[in-house]
């Protein structure tokens, strides 16, 4: 009991006990310290107090010296005492770590509280003595420290986080021998660091362990599997160059445990991207996670000093570099990425280190409501000539948006991007380094909107990307804008919703395209809308049908205002004729200026018709040909673009041969089909642009579309087209350039025709159901509502034992997998349910049977829905306790041992078992042995479940025999009541009688 502990003098508690241990040389000797600053040495054998050290400060924590003679104990005050173990009446030494040493021998001023020390010895040297906290009152805002104290040199370590405890790691084990200490081991509360202590300036040991994932707020993840062998070497050799220097140059110390059997051969990596827009990745082969590399995407930007000087055309207040959308091409190593303020890079993997002189970039002005007018003269206003390539990529930006202005006539932001990209030379390590940097600007006053798409082939040398605005293309080996388009113009005339009309805005203007007889007229005045939309329809009407496949005359695509070509209505060209005349007399001053805004607004994403003799001229009706008081609608029923797919296909019903295209998927569960005419490789790639044209075709499925692939008549995936990775930044010689003109694409129409035999089918997955498509029929040969009362959160075209499936994970917690062509249900359980949007958006499938998502903010939680993967689990998982060897116990010496000076051991099974102390009372916990082990362990699990209904049977039993006895218990105590009320009666009766009265 405490009252034996302290002196008898003393009557007040001596507070809890905060430190337990024996001395070093001697287990009967145990060291008490309680928080009022009373240390007790206690024998053990005699059961009495040896000696008892008091302080006036509170002690946190004490720690032995090696020969048992001197202790060492931290205080509230920021001191540490030391004391020699036969001399209880004042402390051998008092020490302030950091506390001002005053004149006039005053005491130091008082500190922060010691919350731990720890005195470790050295055969060669001083003791080293570790210690947390102690700082002085007056720093205030400084992180907390861990202070080594060597000799005469006191080292503070500052750490990022609060400290919540720390081990010294020594060569022995044994504590009554020199301790020789190496490393210490610090656990933050958000972080685990070891410090190298044989080195001077005590270094940090590289962390092995994935303890940063949560650096910065996770905000997007993607998996892969079955990855080239050479890709995580390359990065990891690039990644090894990017640490920061001051590591020790050892090991990391900790060696325990053994690693499991990883019986799976292909790779896995792990991209996350961060709230601060870095992405990191990750190795995640088998059961290991390992940083391989990390990219800051945000260097590229400026970085405003303060508040003041913070743009105000940002969208979001904070962390403006977020990462929204990855797209990886891992043959290629391209990596693209959209960023919250509407910015999308593109990165090239080099292993060679490069100074970018100008960083190359595109400003897109992607609009939602387009105003295409025509000049009240009746003449058509020719459209800009297409970007053409440059030797400064900078020249490109006013071509793709030809107001350079920060505001518009009204005062409003217009032209403006979120970000401001750097203006002076950027160093770039090897790794990832920046392609091209594209940028939505601002539009009138109105904030680009955030993408939601986002894909890149390597192959084509194309990105593509969109939002609830439209969709744009770029060709980042030119630097050029190829496709601008507003979602709704992408059906041209063959948009299967009714759209609600909005008045036009009276400053918007076109996003590109080719200008018709409608939107040419929509843009004057909102009084002559309606005129305007009858004569778009008469107009329209005398164009070919796309789905049709009609040629269209060439004369008949002019404006019918330029006197050929025109509709054979005469009514409505003397409405059109008798209305610009009208618009003549009464506005010609507004006509020049809207002709002058158009000659600085439009301009032509694609070429002349002259210029495409392969592509049909049909293909114009995929031009701007509709007015914004026709397709507007208001923001909450906008259909955005939500998945894209570069593919090689048959675009049209009546094709013979496969061709590159696009495909887009759109919120409202259309799938449009998007052809590409790409030039042959090589150096004519580079100056022969990119033809985009429309194929017509329109496909329907029922909710937003999350997935596109493409299987062969095997069922096989077939992959999209990708270019081998090459050193871009070293000279190739003839040999390597005829090479890659061999592996690129040579033409886009092949002129060898294929049979139509040779089909594909179209998978393809939307957020209620899966449609697979024959090619080119486009016939739908399977259906599969995956979910009437959820919707699915993810949905992916996996390879799993040699055969392809599709993977989805619904809103109601359930995985379904179906497979391919078929569509036929092969799992669906209930697995997790969505309960935070943190899943929802880094959930993500992958080949073999893989998935993942973000379980927390500092959790990545793999699961598995193989069975192959599920029976080798077991072997995979490593072993964290090993046996080894008991390092030899030191050597006692001669003397010592003849003089009784070494350590003394004590029996305490002899001391307080039963035959010294006599049996325990039942109400202590008593030790039984197991069988011990690994096997034990599950031996014994096996039988929980029965074990627990036997134990709940009993525990019903022996309540009901508890009521019982309450219920005795409750009669006894009324019978107990009764007898000692008559007592007291019989009492009060005989109280005042004599004896000879009874």
């Amino acid at each position: 009991m405490w009252n034996k502990a302290i002196e008898l003098s003393s009557k007040t508690h001596p507070g809890p006990i905060v430190h337990i241990s024996d001395n070093p040389m001697d287990e009967g000797k145990l060291l008490i310290g309680f928080e009022s600053g009373t240390v007790v040495l206690w024998d053990l054998k005699s059961k009495k107090a040896d000696y008892r050290y008091t302080h006036d400060e509170a002690i946190h924590s004490v720690a032995w010296h090696h020969e048992g003679k001197q202790f060492i104990c931290s205080h509230s005050d920021g001191t540490l005492t030391i004391w020699n173990v036969k001399s209880p009446t004042k402390p051998f030494q008092t020490i302030t770590p950091h506390g001002k040493q005053l004149k006039d021998g005053k005491k130091p001023e008082p500190c922060k509280p010691i919350l731990k020390v720890e005195y470790k010895t050295t055969r060669a040297g001083e003791p080293f003595i570790i210690l947390s906290g102690g700082l002085s009152y007056d720093t205030v805002g400084r992180r907390p420290c861990l202070t080594v104290m060597h000799g005469k040199s006191t080292a503070v370590l500052e750490m990022d986080y609060s400290i919540v405890d720390f081990l010294t790691l020594c060569e022995t084990p044994y504590p009554n021998d020199f301790q020789e200490p190496y490393a210490v081991v610090v656990l933050l509360e958000k972080d685990l660091v070891l410090i190298d202590l044989a080195q001077n300036g005590y270094p940090i040991f590289e962390n092995p362990y994935p303890l940063t994932i949560h650096e910065s707020p996770v905000t997007c993840c993607e998996y892969f599997a079955d990855c080239p062998v050479d890709l995580i070497p390359a990065l990891y050799s690039v990644g090894a160059r990017q640490k920061r220097q001051g590591y020790s140059k050892k090991e990391w110390p900790i060696s325990g445990g053994n690693w499991g059997l990883i019986t799976q051969s292909y790779p896995e990596i792990i991209i996350t991207g961060h709230a601060d827009g870095s992405i990191k990745f990750w190795d995640a082969s088998a059961i290991t996670l390992q940083v391989l590399y990390k990219l800051k995407t945000a260097k590229v930007f400026e970085k405003s000093r303060n508040k003041d000087d913070k743009q105000n055309t940002d969208i979001v207040d904070e962390d403006p570099y977020a990462i929204q959308i990855i797209s990886w091409c891992p043959e290629s190593r391209m990596l693209c990425i959209a960023g919250v303020s509407a910015h999308v890079i593109i990165y090239r993997f080099s292993k060679q280190e490069v100074t970018t002189e100008v960083i190359p970039m595109l400003e897109v002005r992607l609009l939602y409501e387009i105003n295409d007018v025509e000049s009240p003269d009746g003449e058509q206003v020719p459209p800009l000539p297409t970007p053409g390539t440059g030797s400064n990529p900078q020249s490109i930006v006013p071509q793709s948006h030809p107001s350079t202005s920060s505001s518009s006539s009204d005062g409003l932001r217009d032209n403006v991007p979120c970000l401001k990209v750097k203006n002076s030379p950027l160093k770039q390590s090897p790794g990832y380094q920046i392609e091209l940097v594209i940028q939505l600007v601002w539009v009138s006053g109105e904030p680009p909107q955030q993408i939601t798409s986002l894909a890149v082939n390597s192959a084509y040398g194309l990105v593509v990307f969109g939002n609830c605005n439209g969709i744009a293309m770029v060709d980042y080996l030119q630097k050029t804008v190829l496709l601008n388009l507003g979602t709704i113009e992408l059906y041209g005339s063959n948009d299967p919703y009714r759209r609600e009309p909005r008045s036009p805005r009276k400053t918007r203007q076109p996003s590109g395209g080719m200008l018709t007889v409608a939107s040419c007229m929509c843009g004057l005045s909102n009084l002559y809308s309606e005129s305007v939309k009858k004569l778009r329809t008469s107009y329209i009407t005398g164009l070919s049908d796309i789905n049709e496949g009609t040629m269209v005359p060439e004369d008949r695509c002019k404006s019918p205002t330029s006197g050929s070509g025109s509709p054979n209505n005469s009514d409505d060209d003397q409405k059109m004729n008798n209305f610009i005349e009208k618009v003549k007399t009464k506005s010609r001053k507004f006509s020049k200026m809207v002709a002058n805004d158009i000659a600085k607004m439009s301009r032509k994403l694609s070429l002349p018709t002259e210029l495409k003799p392969d592509l049909d001229v049909k293909d114009n009706s995929f031009s701007r040909s509709r007015s914004s008081s026709v397709t507007s609608i208001d923001k909450e029923t906008r259909e955005a673009i939500s998945a894209l797919h570069f593919c090689e296909t048959f675009t049209r019903k009546a094709d013979t041969s496969l061709s590159p295209c696009l495909w887009v998927g759109t919120t409202l569960g259309t799938v449009l089909v998007i052809v590409l005419n790409l030039p042959p490789g090589g150096e004519q790639r580079l100056l022969q642009p990119v033809i985009v044209s429309p194929s017509g075709t329109i496909l329907r499925l029922k909710g937003a579309i999350l997935r596109m692939a493409f299987l062969d008549t095997t069922g096989s995936l077939i992959p999209p087209a990708h270019e081998p990775w090459r050193e871009h930044n070293v000279p190739e010689d003839k040999d390597e350039k005829d090479k890659s003109k061999k592996r690129r694409p040579v033409s886009v129409s092949p002129s060898s025709s294929q049979e139509i035999s040779e089909n594909q089918y179209a998978v393809i997955c939307s957020e209620k159901q899966a449609k697979v498509i024959s090619l080119p029929s486009q016939n739908c040969i399977y259906k599969q509502n995956i979910t009437e009362t959820s919707f699915v959160l993810r949905g992916d075209i996996v390879s799993l034992s040699n055969s392809v499936c599709l993977a989805c994970f619904c809103a109601n917690g359930h995985i379904m997998t179906f497979s391919l062509p078929s569509l036929r249900p092969l799992l669906d359980v209930y697995y997790l349910p969505l309960t935070n949007m943190r899943i929802a958006r880094t959930f993500c499938f992958t080949n073999n049977g893989q998935a993942l998502y973000l379980v927390s903010p500092t959790e990545i939680q793999r699961l598995t829905y193989s069975q192959e993967t599920c029976e080798n689990l077991q072997e995979m998982l490593g072993e964290l306790f090993t046996p080894v060897e008991t390092p030899e116990a030191p050597n006692r010496g001669f003397f010592k041992g003849l003089f009784g000076g070494g350590a003394q051991s004590l029996d305490r099974e002899e001391l307080f078992g039963e035959s010294a102390s006599g049996k325990a009372s039942r109400s202590l916990a008593q030790h039984i042995p197991g069988p011990g082990g690994i096997e034990g362990v599950k031996g014994a699990a096996s039988g929980v479940v029965g074990e627990l209904a036997r134990a709940r049977l009993a525990l019903d039993e022996r309540g009901q025999k508890l009521g019982e006895l309450e219920e005795k218990t409750a009669a006894m105590l009324y019978s107990a009541d009764s007898f000692s009320k008559h007592a007291h009666e019989m009492m009060l009766k005989y109280k005042d009688k004599k004896w000879y009265q009874f």
